[in-house]
Order: structure tokens, then sequence, then C-alpha cells
């Protein structure tokens, strides 16, 4: 084969200007360009959506809940004109007036024990009995001796008197009766020394017989009958503590205390509520008793006690309650449901029915007490809606829900448009009605 021949069966190169034909693809730098394009648009979209949605939501305040004009059943409520309390919430403490821990102050055996678990007693109410031979012995003993110094009292005052009318008489010497009057000066201090003596004895056999100091509820019993005890030895026999009245300690912000204390100074009496520990219950009512004296510095609180007349024993000592103190009252102010107060971010709002459609009127909320809010931008007598919500917007028509038997009477009337006429004769098939 000639060089000829080869250089004829070698494909011949084709020209730059040819490369491109009609079903050939688009070079890589032309189809990035076009993807490009396509997600720049797509995101222009995407941006003029989510503008448009802002802009809405922006202007109804709430954003679109369904189409203007609609027909939204709803509760609704009606804004009232009355009072509301600003009230001080704390956890406080139920804490007796009066705390008694009976200790022996004689040293003997218990012989009896009065009083039982639990049980309401009374100012001087017997609660434990020890033996008291000893202090009976002791106390006969003082008695003895008083008697005993009391005589020879009397004695040397016979002799004083007589020396008194010899010495008038000028029979003895006036030494002699300026000593009998001395020997009478000390019998009189040794008399006075043994009826010291018989008083505290006595006391000492009064302590044997242990009484309760205040009215209250004692507690579990300590001891039992043959236990030995000593003298201010230290062990409890029983603690008393007063049920009624008992008080409550909870404490406050010191930026709160000055209008606690001009309220006081002005001879206000400050009510304070204890609530349970869920706040649903009030378990009794008292007033606002005392304030302490200083300021805790490492919280910034102060002390306040409230005394309760705790009729009902509803309240316990050391039990953890809930306590409200009423401030001040606010008088004739715009009350509404707080259930029917929204807010959109920081702006507090509530949907008002004029003439059967919902409009929404910005208002500016306060106090918050009972499931009621306090609040300034509408005026008493204001329908307000109270549910529904979110099918509410500017211009919907509101309805209020059927009642619970108005749905029934309904059904019931149309039941009996319907129902036959027992009395008329059926119609066979077939035959036509006469």
């Amino acid at each position: 084969m000639s060089d000829q021949s080869l250089n004829q069966s070698e494909p011949k190169p084709i020209p730059p200007d040819h490369r491109l034909t009609a079903g050939s693809r688009p070079p890589r730098k032309h189809r990035t360009l076009a993807w490009i394009g396509m997600l720049l648009v797509f995101g222009l979209v995407i941006w003029w959506v989510e503008n448009h949605k802002q802009q809405a939501a922006t202007t109804t305040g709430v954003g679109r809940r369904g189409a203007a004009g609609g027909t939204v059943t709803a509760v609704t409520t009606t804004a009232q004109q009355g009072d509301i309390g600003v009230y001080e919430e704390a956890i406080g403490t139920v804490t007796p007036v009066y705390t008694a821990n009976i200790v022996s102050q004689a040293t003997g055996l218990i012989t009896v024990v009065h009083f039982r678990e639990g049980q309401n007693v009374t100012k001087g109410t017997p609660l434990i009995e020890i033996d008291p031979r000893p202090y009976e012995a002791t106390l006969t003993q003082a008695e003895g001796q008083l008697e005993h110094d009391a005589q020879l009292l009397a004695q040397a005052k016979m002799d004083e008197e007589r020396y008194r009318a010899a010495w008038a008489r000028n029979s003895i010497a006036k030494q002699i009766l300026d000593d009998q009057e001395k020997t009478v000066l000390q019998d009189a201090g040794t008399v006075k020394n043994d009826e010291g003596t018989v008083a505290y004895d006595r006391v000492q056999l009064g302590y044997c017989h242990i009484v309760s100091p205040i009215t209250g509820r004692v507690g579990l019993r300590l001891v039992d009958p043959g236990n030995l005890v000593s003298a201010n030895g230290g062990t409890v026999l029983a603690v008393i503590t007063q049920i009624q009245p008992i008080t409550v300690i909870f404490t406050i912000s010191e930026d709160n205390l000055p209008q606690v204390i001009s309220q006081m100074q002005g001879g206000h009496s400050l009510e304070v509520q204890a609530l349970d520990r869920s706040q649903n219950k009030i378990i009794s009512k008292g007033k606002l008793a005392s304030v302490d004296n200083q300021i805790d510095t490492t919280t910034g609180t102060v002390k306040l006690r409230a005394m309760f007349t705790n009729q009902n024993n509803g309240l316990f000592p050391n039990q953890f309650v809930n306590a409200r103190l009423l401030v001040k009252t606010l008088y004739n102010v715009v009350l509404v449901a707080s259930s029917a107060v929204q807010h959109n971010g920081t702006q507090a709002f509530v949907w008002a029915v004029e003439n059967g459609q919902a409009q929404i009127v910005n208002v500016v909320t306060g106090i918050t007490d009972n499931n009621m809010t306090q609040v300034e931008g509408i005026a008493a007598g204001t329908v307000v809606a109270n549910g529904s919500f979110e099918k509410l917007t500017p211009g919907s028509k509101v309805i209020p829900p059927a009642a619970p038997g108005e749905a029934g009477r309904q059904t019931g009337a149309s039941t009996k448009k319907t129902k036959s006429n027992p009395n008329s004769s059926p119609t066979k098939p077939g035959s036509s009605a006469p």
C-alpha cells in the first residue's frame, strides 16, 4: 500500500466553524450562566411572596385568618366598669403567735400525764404530774423553822417591852434596853429569811404540777409515767402551739415597701389572703399586723406579718401558703375578661364587635385579678370576642353560638311539621288521595 492510499483512509479534520451542529450541546460556560439566571428568578419570586405576606400581617395586626367579611361563630363578652385590687404576692410561712416548749423545773418521777396527743388545751389545763412528796417534806421543814423563829421573835418583843418599862423607872441601864431592841431586829430578820425559804419551797412544790401556760394544741407525747426528769435538764416534756389566732410571715420587695408603709401610716387596714399551693382556694383572710424593722440586704426584701383568726383551723403551723397583700383598690375602671385580651408582640388588642362586625382595637392593659384585666382604650359596655380568634378578620360578621337547647327545639319543630296525622287513613300503593 502506498503512502497515497494511507492518506486517503485517514479522516479529514473538521474545520473550527463546523464543530457545532443542530443537535450538539452548548458549552459548559453557557449552561452555568443559564442555571444562575434561573436561581435568581426563583429567589426573587420567593422574596416577593414572603414580603407580601409580612405586609399583609402588618396591616391587619394578626395576619390573614380568612376571607374578609366572612361569618364567624364566636363567644362574646362585655367590658364592665368596676373595682379591682392591686395585690403583692409572695410565699409565706404559717407561724404561731406563741409556742411553748414545756420542760421540767423539778427533779422527780413522772406520775401522771393528763393530756392526749393533739388535744386542744386552755391556759391552766393540767398536763403532767411529778412526784411531789420530797418537796412537800422540804416545805414542812421550812414551815417548822419559820414557826420556831416566829416564837423567838415574839419572846424577844415581850422582853423588849419589860426592859422599856424598867428603864422608865430607872431600874435597868439603857444598854440593856438597847441590846434587847437589836435582838428583836435580829429575830425579825431570821423570820423573814424563813418566810422566803417557805415561799421558795412552795414554788418548787408547784413545779410538780405542770399546767399549760397558753391556749393552744398539744403535740405528740414525749414522756410517759415512770420517767425520771431533772430540773432544767433540757428534756422537752410537751410542745404547745397557739392555733387561734395565728400569723403568716411573708416577704415583699423593698421597691414595694413605700406604698405599704404609706397605707399603714394613713390608718388603712390592709387585707391579706392565704391561698393554697395551687392558688385556687382562699384558706383564710386576715389583716397585716406589722412590718419588720430592717431590709435583708442579701435578697432586697422585707418581712411582713399578717394576723388570721383561723376559725376553721385551715392554717397549720409551719405550713407554706401563698400570701396576697391587697395594697390598694382601683375604683371605676374598665374590666374585661383576661381571655379576651390578645397580644401581637408588645401590643395588646381586643376584637371589638360593633354592629355585628369584628374590628381590632388596641388597648393598654393594667392590673389582672380573678381572670379580669383592667384595660384602657375601650369603654364600658363594649362587646368583645372571647373565642375563635384564629377565624376573625377585620370586618368579619360575628354571631353568637346557638344555645344548647336551641338546636333541639329547631329539630323538634321540623319533626313536628313532617309528622303524619295519626287519624288519617293510610293511602294504598297505586291509589290517589281523595
